[in-house]
């Protein structure tokens, strides 16, 4: 009977070890299908955005698979799949899977039936496949149909955006910023109608200088000229800080036009230019690496901080004559600083006359990303910072 007992047992664990190697057998692709809520893959960090799955990882590729990445570098965590959720941005996105975001390009692949392959919405899934040895980086839409495409119902806006809009858009719609044409050619407050010396909301304004009568309801941001901003490269004056002091709205056209300012952030006065509001970005642009050799600055920052850190826009001193385009990313490194060398002055030595001045190596403090580009200067957002960041740190290529 003893016997008969031990012999069931050994059947039983062969049958449950064949189960388990036929369940551990790679299976085909499962078919695409139509519910969002159903959209395959594995979710990483639930309810967290990109960024924040990258830095808490998930169930990685580099886990599970040994497949050879063929010189592009995968982040140490990166996940087989990755479900976009809202909040999410391309950049964070090619942190998930890549730990240089501006290989994205590289690995990129989308179904060919998706018209534009640059709008990524919440929901869609992206799974990290490998061709041929080489890292792509598939797109499974969350409101894919089972036989043929169909139109996606939700607005452009919903789409993942490259950086986070709100804080370019912000920055855009009041620029700080000018250049001398700008200058020159900007309208300027006259005066107000019970002639105060300082102007705020609900100020009724005058002004003058415009080149073609202001169409009714035009919006202009306030803007004082302040400081020159020098190229500390060679002393070129490139640009002129721009404070924002308020908002106003063309109410009656002439000479000169009447205004009405709907915003004050401080006194405004006689002489502050007119700057045209709502200048817009395109943020479908994604992360790259600059085509030629960049060496610049930082040379000015929003909001007048002395510490720079991540989301902070700051103006550098290269622009499209440089070579510079948007999505450009750049590193950051801080100017290395002089410290004295005093080991041959001797044991006795109490001052630090003579002693030699070296300057310590620049070590990389964080990551920059171009959006918009002018001549000789360029707008972009600190995307990363690991260090303190200054006025007149260093942007290079990384």
């Amino acid at each position: 009977m003893q016997g008969h007992q031990y012999l069931g047992l050994l059947l039983s664990v062969a049958v449950v070890a064949g189960c388990h190697t036929a369940a551990s057998r790679p299976e085909a692709p499962a078919p695409v299908v139509s519910n969002e809520s159903t959209a395959e893959g594995t979710v990483v960090g639930d309810e967290k955005t990109a960024i924040e799955s990258a830095i808490e990882g998930g169930t990685s590729r580099a886990e599970s698979s040994e497949a050879p990445r063929r010189g592009i570098p995968l982040a140490d965590n990166a996940p087989e799949s990755y479900v976009v959720k809202r909040g999410d941005t391309l950049w964070g996105i090619s942190k998930v899977f890549l730990r240089d975001p501006w290989y994205w390009p590289e690995i990129w692949q989308v179904n060919p039936q998706i018209q534009n392959p640059h709008l990524i919405y919440p929901g869609d899934t992206l799974r990290l496949v490998f061709i041929d040895g080489r890292p792509q980086i598939l797109l499974q839409r969350g409101d894919a149909v089972r036989v043929e495409p169909r139109v996606r119902s939700q607005p452009l806006e919903a789409a993942i955006t490259t950086i986070p809009y709100a804080t370019v858009a912000a920055f855009m719609s009041k620029p700080t910023v000018l250049d001398r044409d700008q200058i020159k050619h900007a309208p300027y407050l006259l005066a107000t109608r019970d002639l105060h010396v300082v102007m705020s909301e609900g100020d009724t304004l005058y002004a003058r200088g415009f080149t073609s009568p202001a169409d009714l309801g035009t919006h202009y941001n306030v803007v004082r000229v302040g400081e020159p901003l020098i190229d500390p490269d060679d002393n070129r004056v490139l640009g002129y800080d721009g404070i924002y002091t308020g908002s106003s709205h063309v109410t009656r056209q002439g000479d000169p036009t009447t205004l009405i300012m709907t915003e004050s952030t401080q006194d405004s006065r006689a002489g502050d230019k007119l700057i045209p509001g709502g200048v817009e970005v395109p943020l479908d642009f994604t992360p790259s690496a600059p085509r030629v050799k960049t060496n610049g600055r930082i040379i000015s920052v929003s909001h007048g901080v002395t510490v720079i850190g991540q989301y902070e826009v700051v103006v550098v001193n290269r622009g499209a004559r440089d070579g510079l385009a948007p999505g450009n990313v750049l590193g950051v490194f801080d100017t290395g600083p002089i410290v004295l060398d005093t080991d041959k002055k001797g044991f006795f030595n109490l001052n630090k006359l003579g002693a030699q001045k070296v300057a310590l190596p620049s070590e990389r403090t964080g990551t920059f990303m171009v959006f918009k580009t002018f001549d000789n200067i360029s707008y972009g957002l600190i995307m990363e910072a690991t260090n303190l960041i200054r006025v007149g740190d260093k942007v290079q290529n990384p």
